[in-house]
């Protein structure tokens, strides 16, 4: 059995809501700001060849979320999993004054040993009229008791979901708990993950979690954690919560990026040496 089985299975997704430029994403994402909400975007299926009076029909498997003006997005791989053997992703992005519209989501690269999955929307979003943001990543990785949020979006009706209709924002606020090491991915070596301190939801594969205080992305949501040991862990204040939520750093993203040749924003708070934008 895979273990994949470890974790629910999370996989609705998230659509872009509100716009700014690109940069507006770098401000404090627990406020209700619109930037924050645009760097984030549902993968879907697309059901219909016609729209209808709702758009089109589409089934959605989980969170991607812009990295870079150029329309690179970054998710958990497993969300393509649907894809593996043929079909076209798709990404849905919100529109001034317009219903929201799919764009192909072309998959540049995959880790599969840590879940992670590099998408490029085309066309490019930031060039066209489109309400979208980047979210910046942090090279600094987050230690037990710091404070995170993780922002994800999801249909209203799952079972019928339509481009024109505007989705439930979810922001889930927490802490990061311990790091613990699994297989994300059948017969891969081991690799480490994170537990938080909040439940995440179907949903929610592939949401950024930022850190409260760098304003950056640390990692991102795999699941939930279901081993039946160690399956509670304590935060700083000594709750214990019972399902903590799984993300993968976001390191190894950077990694695939680096791998790749992929430019990518570095957080506001990284060591001296970094810069704003990394270009391979």
């Amino acid at each position: 059995m895979s273990t994949r089985c470890k974790f629910a299975a999370l996989s609705l997704a998230v659509a872009c809501t509100l716009t700014l430029l690109a940069s507006a994403a770098q401000t404090d994402p627990s406020l209700p700001d619109s930037a924050f909400s645009a760097t984030v975007c549902p993968v879907v299926y697309q059901l219909d060849e016609s729209p209808s009076a709702r758009g089109y029909h589409y089934s959605f498997f989980g969170n991607a979320f812009f990295i870079y003006e150029q329309g690179y997005l970054l998710t958990a791989a497993h969300v393509l999993d649907t894809f593996r053997n043929g079909g076209q992703p798709y990404i849905l992005v919100d529109r001034p004054d317009s219903p929201p519209r799919l764009l192909r989501a072309v998959v540049i690269a995959v880790d599969s040993q840590h879940d992670v999955a590099i998408l490029r929307a085309t066309p490019n979003p930031f060039d066209g009229k489109f309400r979208v943001a980047f979210l910046p990543l942090s090279s600094v990785a987050p230690t037990p008791g710091q404070s995170v949020l993780a922002l994800s979006l999801h249909p209203l009706k799952v079972q019928s979901a339509h481009t024109f209709e505007f989705p439930q924002e979810d922001r889930s606020a927490g802490e990061v708990l311990s790091y613990q090491s699994t297989q994300l991915e059948k017969s891969a070596p081991a690799a480490e993950v994170f537990l938080l301190s909040h439940s995440v939801s179907h949903g929610q594969s592939g949401s950024p979690v930022v850190g409260l205080d760098s304003h950056a992305v640390v990692g991102f949501i795999e699941g939930r954690w279901l081993r039946s040991s160690g399956v509670a862990a304590s935060a700083t204040d000594n709750q214990t919560y019972s399902i903590p939520g799984v993300a993968v750093p976001i390191r190894h993203a950077i990694a695939l990026l680096q791998r790749e040749h992929i430019p990518w924003h570095a957080g506001s708070l990284e060591p001296p040496n970094s810069v704003p934008a990394h270009k391979p």
